[in-house]
């Protein structure tokens, strides 16, 4: 089995409902963001490039690639970042992590892993998201986990549960029945900077 995740970007229309959504699932403190929305068009988000009436833009969702060829895993000194032999799901251990940061150096998608500079710290006095995820520590580097514990539930990535566009597919892409098999059947299909030799197990659309 190897997990993986198509991201439609004809259907992407940039509104961040999976930032949120997967901020709110994994209950991620303050200025932390395992899910992104990048604007491909003016200097800043959500800005158009050129000029009226000749503008563009469009969106690039940007999360862990959960690479079968992982940079990070062969970067981390203690193994604390790991790729899961079950699944394919590139994985953060917290308990192991010494926050040495090697792993954001060898990464080459920039700003997918977080670092928690301090202790976590929330905007509300409450847990929020899914009882099973994982509590935050400090000092440690956070990622996108594709939402191991929802999957351990038999649930699908919070990503994916309100995208409005329906932008997102994901499950098993050895098995050719998979709504992310089908998804990426007769498609042009990218992967981000494939010539890194990552093997990302996201598929953008388009």
């Amino acid at each position: 089995m190897r997990y993986g995740m198509a991201i439609d970007l004809k259907r992407c229309i940039g509104c961040h409902t999976c930032s949120v959504a997967c901020k709110m699932a994994n209950n991620l403190p303050n200025e932390l963001w395992w899910n992104r929305i990048l604007t491909v068009g003016g200097e800043a988000i959500d800005t158009m490039a050129g000029t009226y009436p000749n503008n563009k833009m469009h969106f690039l969702p940007l999360n862990c690639q959960h690479c079968e060829n992982p940079a990070c895993v062969k970067a981390c000194p203690v193994g604390a970042t790991y790729k899961r032999e079950e699944d394919g799901i590139v994985v953060q251990d917290y308990d192991k992590c010494i926050g040495c940061r090697y792993c954001m150096v060898a990464c080459p998608y920039s700003g997918v892993r977080q670092f928690n500079w301090k202790k976590p710290e929330y905007h509300v006095d409450f847990e929020l998201g899914d009882a099973s995820a994982t509590p935050h520590q400090y000092n440690t580097v956070e990622k996108c986990t594709f939402c191991a514990n929802r999957l351990a539930e038999g649930k699908k990535p919070a990503c994916m549960v309100l995208c409005p566009g329906r932008a997102r597919y994901y499950g098993d892409l050895d098995d050719p029945t998979s709504e992310v098999s089908k998804a990426i059947q007769g498609r042009n299909i990218i992967h981000l900077l494939e010539e890194k030799g990552t093997k990302p197990s996201i598929f953008y659309l388009t």
